[in-house]
């Protein structure tokens, strides 16, 4: 036997928190303990329906009993009806499933790519990312990231990617080069601390993608399925990307992604081109499909935008004396507050007091409340957070104040 009583089977890939956690309703979880936490993390933007919503049980309950796989060599009804809902409802005309974000980001560059060099012919093939943008861990797609942390021991990277810094047109515009395929970036910079696109910025890669016959991607991955407000946090500024891509919130929790496309795309993507063994099986679409038309049917977008504004205000009025904090930013129900000092600490502590969020970078305090959240909810979270960083803020004061 290789592994001692007291190592894990498992590579120690994840930092994890010292807590195990059994069963999810709605905003809760409850730990192997019988301790209950207010959930602000939502699986990291996955659970937006809350955990174990009622309508995706029974979905994927009913599917278990017909067919879990087959293969994408044969027609499976479920993927065309899910396809079909998700471009009836956005500006894309098709849809590739795979079973991640980074999988989906693999699948736009690529994309980008053959469209570039066996559509149009000229050998395009350089995407241009931005610095503090998160695109995913396999080697494209960590080489398109714009941290140098996740690079770190997986040299030689892929070449084909350029990192300017969001917001710098001049140096956007001297990126760009013969060998330019496309444009890639997030609505909004959720691990890289929540830093939302201007849109003057948007508008101005979407002018340039137009002049140099560029492809503009957009990453949803995290913003997607109504978290901004919107469906997508493209539609927010009224431009629509050629290429965009989600996962996390799309199928409550089952591991799905789904790279969407301009019609005029599928010429790239033509049978054989791109595949996955395990994208859109019957039993996944189940999910997806429970999934978003439960957020069509009850407005979820509107309603992230409506609780949105409620916790971005109810924080602002809490912590406007507090000096600690620098800036609360964030759009619909994706919310950064930002602090002078690291915050790791603060989450551990309000893993103590049953509520749980996330970093977004050092810094930066990360709410990520699913869209069903309440006023109470809220309100519960918003006195926790200033106690916390109130408590916090005591702990690291010299003995006998100023």
């Amino acid at each position: 036997m290789a592994t001692t009583t007291t190592e894990s089977s498992l590579f120690p890939t994840y930092a994890r928190y010292p807590i195990s956690l059994v069963k999810g309703k709605g905003s809760y979880l409850w730990d192997d303990k019988g301790n209950q936490y207010l959930d602000f993390m939502s699986g990291l933007a996955v659970t937006n329906l809350g955990h174990a919503p009622d309508r995706v049980i029974a979905k994927v309950k009913d599917q278990l009993d017909e067919l879990w796989h087959v293969s994408n060599l044969f027609h499976i009804p479920a993927q065309e009806k899910a396809a079909a809902l998700l471009t009836a409802n956005t500006c894309a005309d098709a849809v590739f499933f795979c079973n991640s974000g980074a999988e989906a980001n693999e699948a736009a560059i690529k994309l980008a790519r053959r469209y570039q060099q066996k559509v149009l012919g000229n050998g395009r093939y350089e995407i241009i990312t931005f610095k503090q943008s998160f695109h995913g861990r396999t080697l494209a797609t960590l080489t398109a990231t714009g941290q140098d942390k996740v690079k770190e021991g997986f040299l030689p990277l892929p070449e084909g990617f350029v990192h300017v810094p969001l917001h710098d047109i001049p140096a956007l515009k001297e990126a760009i080069g013969p060998h330019t395929a496309a444009i890639m970036l997030e609505m909004i910079q959720a691990e890289g601390g929540i830093h939302i696109v201007e849109p003057a910025f948007l508008a101005e890669v979407k002018a340039l993608c137009e002049e140099h016959g560029l492809l503009l991607i957009m990453d949803e991955v995290q913003t997607g399925m109504g978290r901004t407000g919107k469906l997508f946090g493209h539609e927010h500024y009224g431009i629509e990307p050629d290429i965009f891509t989600v996962a996390k919130g799309i199928a409550s929790g089952f591991p799905v992604g789904a790279m969407l496309g301009k019609g005029y795309l599928r010429e790239a993507f033509t049978a054989g081109s791109h595949a996955t063994t395990f994208g859109g099986t019957p039993l996944a679409m189940s999910a997806v499909l429970a999934t978003v038309e439960t957020i069509l049917e009850d407005n979820l977008p509107a309603r992230a935008a409506e609780m949105g504004a409620y916790l971005i205000e109810s924080l602002r009025t809490k912590l406007i004396d507090q000096d600690f904090v620098t800036e609360i930013r964030g759009q619909g129900l994706i919310v950064g507050i930002e602090c002078k000092e690291a915050v790791g600490d603060i989450v551990l502590a309000g893993q103590k007091k049953g509520f749980l969020f996330v970093t977004a970078g050092p810094n930066v305090i990360r709410f990520l409340p699913n869209l069903y959240v309440t006023k109470e909810e809220i309100d519960t979270a918003v006195s926790l957070i200033a106690i916390l960083i109130e408590e916090h803020v005591a702990a690291k004061a010299p003995l006998g104040g100023e």
